[in-house]
This record gives structure tokens, C-alpha cells and sequence, in this order.
């Protein structure tokens, strides 16, 4: 196999370091690099996740992109899905012992995480493992050795565990084994490096300790940091609500980015753009500066001194625009971020009902069944059907929760009484509105700000 060849050293470490919240020892990934720059052998980098739930939100890629970048570089890129360990659970940042997952809640979710994580990683240059390799096939033996090489008090230091132990609160001895069993991670993989985010460092350092204990050389290590959440207060997370999913559709997306403030729309130009610090750094000086004056003509009547108050190059708006058009091409593509900004004009600068949307079809099965099909473009999904008491009409509040516009009745409820539902342009503030089943007819409805859908009752 012929080597590889690699860029400089301080070419690589620069790019590696956007973002980065702490390199463990930036010294020895100096010294990797540039071993594998002599030898042309790529470096083994690693990042762990446990398929604790079906979905990934933009939270998830910004140390997914790191990864990215060292495969950009021409090192191999090994992501490893810990369908053993998520049975175990990871104590971080957990107030209590949280119940462990079933095999079959495990493999049900890391069945979505590849073709999610294949949005932001190159399918045909990345490497992928599963934990229960080597952790399912263990011995009480070696379990026991294991442990033999940690001391208990090293792992009492921990925050999460010192803070529930004076809390007088129960820790589980499996806890304990969690980060000493995903170190033998890092030792079945080999890492040169492994990343994380800020919040697992505590891990991320037994596992550099346990490699050197089975005598190998101790991993480098990246920490990211934990990417606001919408609220701009929190980390992003699905149980606070305040996640956007890599999933979601392009203008529900592109909505979400640009709901985020001016001050923390920076922390996502540099954690999930390939953006430069210099790009960035360009961005933020155009909010500051103002356009240059240019010279009115001799025989102007202008007062000169309207120039000290010229307008600013670029506003905050055309920035989020722009970051929120990137992210989403990044995710979905470049046409679907034209559309997406193009929805948000007409929807939310504008208020025009969108071109496309989502099309529901309600036909008559029975004197009280109905069947419900949805049609997006050219691809149309029968849904179950739906039963209606009397055969003739229903609260608008229970037919949205079917139609996947709101989580349950009681939101759509609420929404309707804040005037947030409107049908066919008319504002329907009454939560006991009915829908007419009794003859044809097509509705158009907006949801809240962005959620619209048409319904074609045949």
C-alpha cells in the first residue's frame, strides 16, 4: 500500500483546532501527527456514541464534524456505535441511575444513527464498529482485571458521582463500569485519538489511561463544546425541546436557525460550518463597521453629516439567513436550501402561504371510518384510518394530532386559543371548531407560524 501523503503538520493542526475546546496534550497530537506524516500511515481517530435514542439533533454533529475533518485530512475515521455500553447506560451529567435500555430499544435506534451520520461523514472512508464485539464477549476474568488497573477513589472524583454521594443519593455499581468498559474501547480500536464533547472528558481520560495500562501509547484527545440550544441557554436536547434534528425538513430547519439570537448565531457559524475563524472573524467586523460614505457631487443639497450615520454592510438577518441556508444545504443539499429560504420569505418575511405543502386526502371508508392518505410531491403514504363519532364532524383539536401538526389535543387546544390556528385565512380562536366530513371540500391551515397543510376532503 502506497503512503499517504499528508499536508504540514501546521496545516493540519490549525484546521483541527477550529472549535476545539481543549486539546489532552496538544504536545502529543503534534507528535502523532507528525509520526504520521513521516511514516504516511493515517492516525486512528474515534468518536463513540451510544444509541440511547433514534435521532440525532445538530447538537450531535458539531463533534461528528471534527470528525469529519480529520477524514478530510486523510486519517481514518472510525465511528463506533456502543450498542453494548448504551445497555449500561453513561452516568454523565445524570442526577440518578437512569434504567438501562433492552437489546431490542438498542438496535431499533442504532439502525437511523448510520444513515443519519453518513450526512455529515464520507459512507466509503469511514469505518464502523460496534462495541458488542469485544464488550459481549468478556469474561467475569477479565472484567475483574479490568477494574484491577482504576482505583475507586480516582473514580468518587468524579463531579457527577461526589455530587450525588453528598446528596445521599444511590449510585450503581454497573455506573462505576461504565467508563472503564468503554475504555477497552479505545484499547480493541487502537486510537490515536479520540473525541467527545466537554462533558465526557472524565471518560475520555480513563479511557487514555486504561490504553497505557494495556501498554499502549495514550490516546490524544479533543474535546468540543456543547452546542445552545434554541432557548440560547441550554444545550440543545430533545427532552428540553430546543433542538433542531438533522432530519427534520429543510424549512422546518431553516425556521428553527433563524429563531436563534444574534449573540449565540456565532457559536454555530464556527461549530457547525466549515466556515474559517478568518471568514467569521470577516462576518462579525461587517456588523460593525459601516458601509464606506461615497462623496456626494459638488452641486449636492445633502447634509454632510447624514454620512456619519451610513448604513451597516450587512445586518444580523442576511448573516442567520446565510448560516442557516449552509447548515441545511449541508444536511439536505443545495436545492433544498434554496427552497427552504424561498419558503421562509413567503411564510414568515412575507406571510404568504407557501407554494408546496404537505397535502392530506380524507375519504369516507364507512358511515363513521375514514381513511387518511399524505402526499408530498409525488410520493403519496396511506396513514391508519380514523373513526369519527357520528360520521359528520370533528373538533379541529383532535383531527391536527392525526395529521402530525401537533404532538396531542391538548396542544392543539392551546394553540387554538392563542389564535395561533387559521383555516382557509381565518383566524379560528374556538377549541370546540369542527371539521365538516359531510361534503367535499379543501381547507388550507396554518399552524402556528410555519406549519402548513392543505386538506382535500373527497
Amino acid at each position: 500500500m502506497t503512503p499517504a501523503k499528508f499536508k504540514p503538520v501546521e496545516e493540519q493542526l490549525a484546521y483541527l483546532k477550529k472549535g476545539v475546546a481543549e486539546i489532552i496534550p496538544e504536545a502529543e497530537l503534534v507528535a502523532k501527527l507528525e509520526k504520521s506524516q513521516k511514516t504516511g500511515k493515517p492516525l486512528r481517530v474515534y468518536l463513540g456514541v451510544d444509541p440511547t435514542a433514534p435521532d440525532i439533533h445538530l447538537g450531535h454533529t458539531v463533534v461528528l464534524r471534527k470528525l469529519k475533518h480529520f477524514q478530510d485530512l486523510g486519517h481514518t475515521a472510525i465511528f463506533l456505535i456502543g450498542d453494548f455500553s448504551a445497555m449500561i447506560g453513561d452516568p454523565t451529567g445524570q442526577s440518578e441511575t437512569r434504567p438501562p435500555l433492552t437489546r431490542e430499544q438498542v438496535d431499533a435506534n442504532a439502525k437511523t444513527y448510520l444513515a443519519q451520520v453518513f450526512k455529515i461523514l464520507d459512507k466509503e472512508k469511514t469505518e464502523v464498529r460496534y462495541n458488542s464485539e469485544w464488550l459481549g464477549k468478556m469474561s467475569a476474568e477479565d472484567v475483574v482485571r479490568l477494574c484491577s488497573h482504576y482505583r475507586l477513589a480516582r473514580m468518587l472524583e468524579r463531579e457527577d458521582f461526589h455530587s450525588r454521594l453528598d446528596k445521599g443519593q444511590p449510585i450503581s455499581v454497573h455506573e462505576l463500569l461504565y467508563p472503564l468498559l468503554t475504555a477497552i474501547d479505545a484499547v480493541k480500536l487502537q486510537s490515536d485519538v479520540e473525541l467527545g464533547a466537554t462533558e465526557q472528558k472524565f471518560n475520555l481520560l480513563v479511557h487514555r489511561e486504561i490504553q497505557r495500562e494495556y501498554g499502549l501509547p495514550g490516546q490524544a484527545i479533543l474535546t468540543m463544546p456543547i452546542l445552545v440550544g434554541l432557548d440560547g441557554q441550554r444545550k440543545m436536547s430533545k427532552s428540553l425541546g430546543n433542538y433542531i434534528g438533522i432530519t427534520e425538513l429543510p424549512e422546518e430547519m431553516f425556521g428553527k436557525i433563524m429563531r436563534i439570537s444574534d449573540d449565540v448565531m456565532w457559536s454555530y457559524w464556527e461549530l457547525v460550518t466549515d466556515k474559517t475563524e478568518a471568514e467569521i472573524q470577516t462576518m462579525r467586523q461587517s456588523l460593525l463597521e459601516p458601509s464606506p460614505p461615497t462623496r456626494p457631487p459638488v452641486t449636492t443639497t445633502a447634509d454632510p453629516r447624514s454620512l456619519l450615520h451610513a448604513p451597516r454592510a450587512m445586518n444580523p438577518m442576511d448573516i442567520k439567513r446565510d448560516l442557516a441556508g449552509e447548515v441545511v444545504a449541508t444536511l439536505h443539499g443545495k436545492k433544498a436550501a434554496d427552497s427552504a429560504a424561498d419558503h421562509f420569505r413567503r411564510v414568515v418575511r412575507e406571510r404568504l402561504v407557501p407554494e408546496e405543502m404537505p397535502e392530506f386526502r380524507i375519504v369516507r371508508a364507512t358511515e363513521t371510518t375514514f381513511f387518511l392518505s399524505e402526499k408530498r410531491g409525488d410520493i403519496e403514504e396511506l396513514k391508519p384510518p380514523f373513526a369519527v363519532p357520528g360520521g359528520k364532524a370533528e373538533k379541529w383539536s383532535k383531527i391536527l394530532p392525526l395529521l402530525g401538526q401537533v404532538p396531542s389535543s391538548t396542544e392543539a387546544e392551546r394553540l387554538i386559543k392563542q389564535r395561533a390556528l387559521e383555516i382557509n385565512g381565518e383566524i379560528i380562536s374556538d377549541p370546540t371548531a369542527r371539521i365538516d366530513f359531510s361534503e367535499k371540500a379543501k381547507y388550507e391551515v396554518r399552524v402556528g407560524k410555519r406549519k402548513f397543510v392543505r386538506i382535500v376532503i373527497e
